[in-house]
């Protein structure tokens, strides 16, 4: 048997970043960015006001209070995205509203709260403190500054710094597209009828959401009969729109393995025993003219899981431009302890939580089985258990892989 670091390393030395291309904007999100963003105009774009109120010179109501207000004529309004430029005489009072621009004159805005709210004229009963509640041009962002380095991973704050600065379209690299299919005579789509023997179809839908959770696009064929040429038909027919493919099952010694049974005879995937629980047989490769990656996991639905969390979430990392590639773990202490394979990596589904100190703890749930889809569903992380330990003690310190993305963008 291999061991995982030596298969995830002949995965990545076979996985590449896919190359960037001008996206729009919206599109762009969740995806790497692969330019520099720099400001082409200032933020603020001009003077403006941060308040509802009046626009005034702060010399002319510099003694205003509630016993002795101020009062001002208001000679005209200014609204957000008012076109006409205004220029304010002493004495004299503009009314503004939030985002607009400060007129010619002005040096402070009165908030509305500090007067009686006149149309006409305005009554202010408290006088202006240092801060005039105006957004100098420029204070936040200047022409030219580097707003967004390459290598940042776009979400909705870093779409709304580019859009402020008027960009359109940038250079990312693209969401791989991930193409999950099952196999098995037994399987069967949610919603038919079972019939004697079958089971439905549970790992296409786990490996088509992981994936895009881990940021790609997938696309779920659903399930594939133990038929070679129905196997290599559908995957032949899918290869048009995949950056990688990811199948399940039939990749075991068994006679109906058809999986490995057909990819064996291309001699483009390697089939591997990985010192692993759950998971041992994995395959990796490439088919097709494109020389596209594909992943061959095993068929038990927690094997699958635990498989494309610990081989195919990094390779998709590396696709789209994430470092590291290998998915970030935590530690935390066990609550109780089990039982792990002398000579494999455990991978053992385990509830993570914090107590009242902040601590990190795991406790398993679920059995060992890598059928137990049930207690997969339970579990929000992953403890790793290295090969050397068969017995975790209550109170150990272990890896843990979280399932529900968090610490995963970097």
């Amino acid at each position: 048997m291999r061991s995982v670091e030596e298969h995830l390393e002949a995965v990545l030395a076979g996985i590449h970043e896919l190359p960037p291309f001008r996206q729009q904007l919206m599109d762009a999100h969740g995806c790497t960015l692969c330019e520099d963003v720099e400001a082409g105009v200032d933020l603020p774009a001009f003077d403006n006001s941060a308040m509802d109120g009046y626009a005034v010179r702060g010399e002319d109501v510099a003694n205003a209070s509630e016993a002795h207000p101020v009062v001002l004529p208001v000679v005209g309004d200014l609204p957000a995205g008012g076109r006409e430029a205004h220029a304010l005489a002493p004495g004299m009072a503009l009314r503004i509203m939030t985002g607009a621009a400060m007129p010619h004159g002005a040096d402070t805005v009165i908030p509305v709260e500090w007067t009686d709210g006149g149309v006409v004229k305005v009554s202010v009963n408290q006088a202006p403190t240092d801060r005039s509640y105006i957004r100098r041009r420029g204070e936040e962002v200047r022409t030219g500054q580097l707003l967004v380095r390459s290598g940042t991973h776009l979400d909705a704050r870093q779409l709304a710094l580019i859009a402020s600065v008027g960009r359109d379209v940038v250079q990312v690299r693209p969401r791989p597209r991930v193409v999950v299919l099952s196999t098995g005579s037994e399987l069967r789509e949610p919603g038919q009828p079972l019939g004697e023997g079958a089971i439905y179809d549970a790992n296409s839908f786990a490996l088509a959401a992981a994936a895009r959770e881990a940021g790609a696009v997938a696309y779920r064929v659903g399930c594939v009969s133990d038929d070679e040429r129905e196997f290599l038909r559908v995957l032949e027919d899918q290869l048009v729109r995949a950056d990688l493919v990811v199948t399940s099952g039939g990749v075991s010694v068994g006679a109906y393995d058809v999986v490995k049974q057909v990819l064996s005879r291309l001699g483009t995937v390697e089939f591997s025993r990985v010192a692993m629980q759950p998971g041992m047989p994995q395959g990796f490769g490439v088919v097709g003219e494109d020389q596209t990656p594909i992943f061959t996991l095993p068929g038990n639905p927690v094997s699958s899981y635990v498989s494309f969390q610990v081989f195919v979430r990094p390779a998709l990392r590396k696709m789209l431009g994430l470092t590291p590639h290998v998915t970030p773990t935590v530690t935390a202490t066990a609550t109780e302890g089990w039982r792990s394979p002398e000579g494999r990596r455990q991978y053992a589904r385990v509830a993570y939580s914090l107590d009242a100190d902040g601590r990190a703890l795991v406790a398993p749930v679920g059995g060992s089985g890598s059928h137990l889809v049930a207690g997969l569903a339970q579990a929000n992380a992953l403890a790793v258990v290295p090969e050397d330990v068969r017995e975790v003690a209550e109170g150990a310190t272990l890896e843990v892989v979280l399932l529900d993305g968090s610490g995963e963008r970097t």
